[in-house]
């Protein structure tokens, strides 16, 4: 499985998990609110920061028609195109939100949500593509995002497995050669018992592509667990402050839970090592405290071992506890106090 790269990072088993803070509809309509939430992000060691690229009349339309109105859950009693327009990234922030990005050292890219938003993003030099999961049917536009050639990421959320056979085909033959699979649970917030990160492993051996987590839940923890399963690059929605309520609010993650996101999988990762049985340098300084055969009381050279004369004790300087059968009846060839590690030389007559 190959490695991708974005703006000169490394994604892949090999290396540290790749952290994207999602800005969404988190800057609550202003511009400075975006560009503190993108320095903040830096500061915490994400290593990018996403936007989502789009207008109310990208999205939607302007109708009070029922299929239009929000019935339960967050965003209760919007209609679509109300919920949009609160919530959007205006097209003019894009650039300087992009050149904040790169004065500060933190890659940015965006989510497209139709062709022109592709064209605002390829004009300002976006380094990759991410899918959301409500596009993820959404053919021609993933067939369009692949015509840049660039890195693209792609959720998975509510796709069943033929819709994911399809994004997948649509975006490597038109053009996509890195491509990142997210799982994700496409709810706000997303419960953790419905999580169902053995997916991963699943996608991975079945796509053969870098897998990450897009996570809504409200802790870290499944982040963590999916790092253990192979995840490579986790996106998370990011705010300042939960207490300025917006769209987005009541399912992202502070600045301090931004910072144990980016440290806590970074700790899984590197647990993980490699598959193996010899000693670990960590563990060298305590092989002396492992058990070992010991005289454990004073014997004369032509004595013959008993089961009171040795026993199988900490320290480990003397021969291991496997022998101590061997050593059984065994005459000793010179005198040995007790607390003498117990050796082959003590058996073998001085020649």
């Amino acid at each position: 499985m190959s490695r991708v790269v974005i703006d000169g990072k490394k994604i892949g088993e090999d290396y540290p998990p790749y952290i994207i803070a999602e800005l969404s509809a988190n800057h609550n309509g202003s511009i400075e609110t975006a560009i503190q939430t993108i320095s903040e992000a830096k500061k915490c060691g994400a290593h990018a920061i996403k936007l989502q690229t789009y207008t109310p009349d990208t999205m939607t339309i302007n109708s009070d028609k029922e299929d239009f109105k929000i019935n339960g859950g967050l965003w209760d009693g919007y209609n679509l195109y109300e919920l949009y327009k609160e919530a959007h990234t205006p097209f003019e922030w894009h650039q300087e939100l992009f050149n904040h990005a790169r004065k500060v050292g933190i890659t940015c890219f965006s989510s497209p949500f139709d062709e022109t938003a592709v064209d605002l993003l390829e004009d300002l030099n976006a380094p990759a593509y991410k899918v959301a999961s409500f596009e993820a049917t959404d053919l021609p536009l993933i067939k369009y995002i692949a015509s840049t050639k660039k890195p693209m990421i792609m959720s998975t959320g509510m796709a069943n497995l033929k819709e994911i056979e399809e994004m997948v085909d649509v975006a490597k033959s038109n053009g996509c050669k890195d491509l990142i699979l997210l799982h994700c649970i496409s709810s706000y917030p997303a419960p953790t018992e419905q999580s169902n990160l053995l997916t991963i492993p699943d996608m991975k051996s079945r796509f053969d592509v870098q897998i990450g987590l897009s996570d809504h839940t409200t802790t870290n923890t499944a982040a963590v667990a999916a790092t253990a399963l192979g995840a490579t690059i986790f996106e998370k929605h990011f705010i300042l402050d939960r207490n300025s309520i917006g769209p987005d609010s009541s399912f992202s993650i502070e600045p301090d839970e931004l910072q144990s996101l980016c440290a806590e999988t970074c700790n899984a990762w590197k647990s993980l090592g490699l598959a193996g049985y010899d000693t670990k340098p960590a563990e060298e300084a305590n092989l002396k405290f492992r058990r070992s055969i010991y005289f454990t009381k004073d014997i004369r050279k032509g004595d013959v071992v008993s089961k009171e004369s040795i026993r199988r004790i900490r320290p480990g300087f003397g021969l291991e506890p496997k022998y101590y059968d061997d050593l059984l009846g065994k005459k000793v060839y010179r005198d040995i106090s007790a607390g003498t590690a117990a050796k082959w030389s003590h058996f073998e007559e001085k020649k």
